[in-house]
């Protein structure tokens, strides 16, 4: 497990500040995780994992979906005290990493993440949520940083319709189907190592990257054991604290090495498996 030097390192529990915040208008931020060089070393494993799949357009998919399954850094960060403690903040001491994915947007670039609740598709059966934003880059509202409306995590799972639009990273181009006014909106600018945390509820999206440098995030999704799966069969999540006494899930292991083909071989079984869920209903 990777020891972690952070240049200004975070108490080693949230403060009231961060619980009130989340609270009050279902995100906090800005959380310290890494430091600047911590955060360059995990873009760096990134760029040249991304190099050696080279033209490999499934493997790449692979890759951005289930960073944590191929990378060890990015398994590694998971247990990162901050990240830790943050969730159990919001959580409770027993806590699960539901899914891990990287969200990148290439310099000037339209590609944006359209107004949506996280919850909205997942299968789950309960809100006991909260997604990690970790920023490997700079988010700024320039290169497209996200932008959360406060509040809006106490509203229940609104209507959304799919738009498989090119320019939209989410899987099925899933957006709102009610109204939201931009001047609600916060921009949740982060620095290279810092993160934000938000509910599942909470409407969230993200712009257009006009930039000159990359805006590379890794979101990280946090839940309880008592959350149980739409399906049959078990998805694979990891443990990252507590314990686990539902069984609702099956949990996984770390990666193998740098891009193993076995490891790639399961992100393969689980994203079927995932996308049996996720694409439930949808027309294409």
């Amino acid at each position: 497990m990777a020891t972690y030097q952070t240049e200004q390192p975070p108490a080693s529990s949230p403060t009231a500040t961060f619980r009130d915040d989340y609270k009050r208008d279902g995100f906090a931020f800005p959380v310290p995780v890494l430091s600047t060089a911590d955060a360059a070393s995990m873009r760096y494993d990134l760029e040249r994992a991304e190099e050696a799949v080279g033209d490999d357009i499934d493997r790449l998919k692979l890759l951005r979906a289930y960073p944590e399954r191929l990378i060890p850094s990015f398994y590694e960060v998971l247990f990162h005290p901050a990240i830790r403690d943050a969730g159990q903040a919001v959580l409770g001491p027993d806590l699960l990493v539901w899914g891990s994915n990287t969200f990148i947007k290439e310099p000037h670039t339209d590609k944006i993440v359209s107004w949506h609740q996280d919850l909205t598709y997942w299968g789950l059966d309960n809100n006991e949520e909260v997604t990690c934003w970790l920023a490997l880059s700079d988010a700024t509202t320039t290169s497209g940083c996200m932008q959360f409306v406060a509040g809006s995590h106490n509203e229940i799972i609104q209507p959304h319709h799919d738009s498989f639009a090119e320019n939209n990273l989410l899987s099925r181009g899933q957006e709102l189907a009610v109204d939201v006014d931009p001047a609600d909106a916060t921009d949740i600018e982060l620095r290279a190592g810092e993160a934000s945390f938000h509910h599942g509820h909470l409407y969230h999206a993200s712009g257009p990257n006009s930039s000159d440098d990359r805006r590379i995030g890794v979101a990280i999704r946090l839940i309880t054991p008592v959350m149980k799966q739409r399906g049959a069969e078990k998805l694979t999540v990891t443990k990252i604290s507590g314990t686990d006494s539902f069984g609702h899930f099956s949990h996984g292991q770390p990666p193998r090495g740098f891009l193993d083909d076995d490891d790639f071989a399961e992100a393969l079984a689980d994203r079927e498996l995932r996308n049996s869920i996720m694409f439930a209903g949808a027309k294409q």
